[in-house]
């Protein structure tokens, strides 16, 4: 039965002319929740320290849940070995994903993770909730307070007001190395645009008609004009037994600015339906029922990143360096998508890998801050085969180990043998 209506007071309230501030404490601030700082996060609170994990959208997951990615890449080596390379959150992830059929692994040169990402999203909340972790959403970098060569708070902009958070140590997981730059520390950008991508999900497809790789490939290089397509190729990750796919076929500029960056996401929906429109008239079998589930937010591969003590060149990612002080180890190829209308793709012999040095990790300038994710220092060539989900995350557990043998002196100090034996099984196993 419905309650009886009760008196429920309304009352008037303004502003105050003071700004209020809320301001948290921690061990650690991790700041971007996709897989790199989500995986800092965790370990951070594995260790014992206790965090606060701060993220510019209003929800958790980062690229992998909320710009439809669809795929981790780069997590196992080239076949036909097909060695697991990063572990840490990925070994639960995929334990339980797994028992419910959200994942799906596929074989070709290497092994690539199809996942439910709305499945994943939830996993991933109640994880973070499960380990009591600090989390502000809709936050971005305001202000960064420096002591010499320590962060000492960074200063959030929400809707709900400003926050204020000290920490020993920060994580800068942002993927533009938004903490990195509002610190005044050095960053680098590239001198041309590297395409970013709109993502889509078509579901109401009959999986058993699906193109190969090379025919749609093919009639994308021949038909891209016809349908105003700019780019001259295309992916189809499909999930299987669900009649439903992530397509990778758009590029997409990613600025840093506020109103371009969002002309470019209006114009990565419409090239998406363009492409939609391509594939109902061009693969009927397959897509003629095609409807759009999910527009995923704007998917951006490098942008920004941190200026270190040592860039990854591209000649050590091709001759697989194992550095003293590696964090992180992959085997994904080359994929530098340095013009609108396809990208470089350079594959790797079955038994390469190639490493991340904790020092490419590392702010010029800064003691108690280190980068994971897409934001830390190569060229852009090396960024392009390490900055795929494998070795981003295993680049935040290598953050919170660093930071967690560090303490309160600076990362560039700590023992390196401890650092290797904490991280082994990502780097030596």
């Amino acid at each position: 039965m419905p309650h009886e209506l009760t008196e429920l007071r309304v009352n008037t309230v303004t502003k105050r002319g003071t700004m209020s501030t809320e301001d948290l404490t921690a061990d650690v601030c991790v700041v971007g929740a996709g897989i790199a700082g989500l995986s800092a996060a965790v370990e951070s609170r594995n260790l014992g320290r206790s965090v606060v994990l701060v993220d510019a959208l209003p929800v958790l997951g980062g690229q992998c849940v909320n710009s439809l990615i669809g795929l981790f890449c780069g997590v196992y080596g080239n076949g036909p070995e097909y060695r697991q390379l990063s572990h840490g959150i990925f070994d639960p992830m995929f334990a339980d994903l797994g028992g419910t059929g959200d994942i799906h692994f596929n074989r070709g040169h290497t092994t690539t993770v199809s996942y439910d990402e709305v499945v994943l999203g939830r996993w991933i909340e109640n994880l973070v909730r499960s380990l009591d972790i600090q989390v502000v959403l809709g936050g971005s970098v305001l202000d960064v307070g420096m002591d010499g060569a320590r962060l000492t708070e960074a200063t959030f902009a929400t809707r709900h007001g400003t926050v204020r958070v000290r920490a020993s140590g920060f994580v800068d997981a942002t993927g533009d190395a938004a903490l990195t730059w509002e610190a005044g520390l050095p960053c680098r950008v590239p001198e041309r645009t590297i395409w970013g991508s709109q993502q889509i999900r078509l579901e109401n497809l009959r999986e058993e008609h699906k193109p190969s790789h090379a025919e749609l490939t093919a009639r994308v290089a021949e038909k891209a004009e016809q349908y105003g397509l700019v780019r001259r190729d295309g992916l189809a990750f499909f999930f299987p037994g669900r009649g439903t796919a992530v397509m990778n076929m758009t590029h997409v500029e990613a600025p840093l600015r506020a109103v371009p960056a969002a002309r470019a996401q209006l114009e990565g929906r419409a090239q998406a339906d363009r492409v939609v429109g391509f594939l109902r008239a061009e693969f009927p079998e397959a897509f003629a029922d095609a409807k759009v589930r999910l527009y995923g937010l704007p998917g951006r591969r490098q942008t920004r990143w941190i200026a270190s003590e040592h860039q990854l060149t591209v000649d050590e990612v091709r001759t697989g360096v194992r550095f003293e002080d590696a964090v992180a180890r992959t085997a994904w190829p080359i994929e530098l998508h340095d013009r609108i209308e396809g990208y470089v793709w350079e594959t790797f012999d079955p038994d390469h890998v190639h490493y991340v040095p904790l020092r490419s990790l590392i702010p010029v300038g800064a003691g108690n801050l280190v980068a994971a994710g897409r934001c830390v220092d190569g060229d852009a060539a090396a960024l392009s085969s390490v900055r795929v989900m494998g070795p981003c995350a295993a680049m935040g557990f290598g953050a919170a180990h660093a930071l967690d043998l560090a303490g309160d002196a600076s990362v560039r100090e700590i023992d390196l043998a401890q650092l290797r034996e904490r991280l082994h099984d990502n780097v030596d196993s």
